[in-house]
């Protein structure tokens, strides 16, 4: 496992699209983005939510309020066919991958419980030596919620890393301030965030953080098209509704200033690179630390149940 500078970390934020429903594909994609970052020489490589099997934006699988259908059922078992169990097949290939290129990876996945039937919105990072850590997301926002079901462990897991800890909260998750001060308490470095909003009152909320916790803020977003929906699902008429871009992207990176190190990227697959100064996490905190010289703990406590 090769050395890696403390003070400097190079990042590849990986904006690109999902195969809709094929892990198989999906998988086969992300590892020639990881090939690529490394030939580019990129520490930290980042993913967006739900990369495996993709993000169904628009999709309901036949749920409505007291009924279901069972043409829906059948699109929902196909995505759950999709999804990957921790510690599987796919998990060893992204585990070797990150070993092999003395990076560390960070991908969302639809994780399928590998006892039960429960999926989870998942996001993985991968270390240099092989071993990982699985977030689970807390709450399900909305509608998600009849796909995958609530984080029943895995709640705020770090990776320790040369720059200090990192942590990731996926997607709304951010839009809960206990949850982010649950990662201020472990003292993240860099925030990662995989999602899908692509809208711009976003990118409001990814400075105001970066600024609140002191810390870079990764935001890795997604391209979905209209077009890249499987043909043959069943709910054909939820799908011809979307726009032909689904959503857009903005993926960047935003230093603990508030800054963009990197500007949004807008309706287009790519790979972001950056160089952060990790020395600015701890610079920064000399005026404001959130959860240390700026906090009232006489007043204020958070207590987190984290199993």
């Amino acid at each position: 496992m090769k050395d890696l500078d403390k003070h400097t970390c190079r990042i590849a934020l990986v904006q690109a699209e999902p195969v809709l429903f094929n892990k198989q594909e999906s998988l086969k994609k992300a590892l020639g983005y990881i090939e690529e970052a490394a030939r580019n020489k990129a520490e930290l490589i980042v993913f967006p939510e739900l990369f495996i099997p993709g993000y169904p934006v628009g999709m309901n699988f036949g749920f409505s309020v007291g009924k279901r259908t069972e043409p829906g059922r059948e699109d929902w078992k196909r995505y759950y066919d999709a999804s990957v169990v921790a510690g599987g097949e796919e998990f060893i290939q992204l585990a070797s991958e990150a070993k092999k290129r003395g990076a560390y990876i960070s991908i969302g996945f639809s994780e399928r419980d590998a006892v039960g039937g429960t999926l989870y919105n998942s996001n993985a990072i991968f270390e240099p030596d092989g071993t990982y850590k699985v977030h689970r997301k807390l709450k399900p926002t909305g509608s998600e919620r009849l796909v995958w079901g609530d984080a029943d462990k895995y709640f705020f897991p770090v990776t320790e890393t040369p720059w200090g800890p990192i942590g990731s909260l996926i997607c709304w998750e951010s839009y809960m301030p206990l949850a982010r001060v649950a990662l201020y308490q472990k003292g993240i470095t860099i925030y990662i965030s995989p999602n899908t909003n692509d809208n711009p009152e976003w990118q409001a909320t990814i400075q105001h953080i970066a600024i609140e916790g002191k810390c870079y803020f990764i935001n890795s977003d997604m391209i979905i098209r209209k077009e890249s929906y499987p043909e043959d699902l069943n709910t054909k008429a939820e799908i011809a509704a979307l726009p032909d871009i689904v959503c857009r992207g903005g993926s960047c990176i935003i230093d603990p200033y508030g800054h963009y190190v990197t500007d949004p990227v807008w309706d287009e697959e790519t790979v972001i690179y950056a160089e952060l100064d990790m020395d600015l996490p701890a610079a920064c905190k000399m005026e404001h630390d959130a959860v240390g010289h700026y906090a009232r703990p006489d007043v204020l406590q958070l207590v987190v149940s984290d199993r």
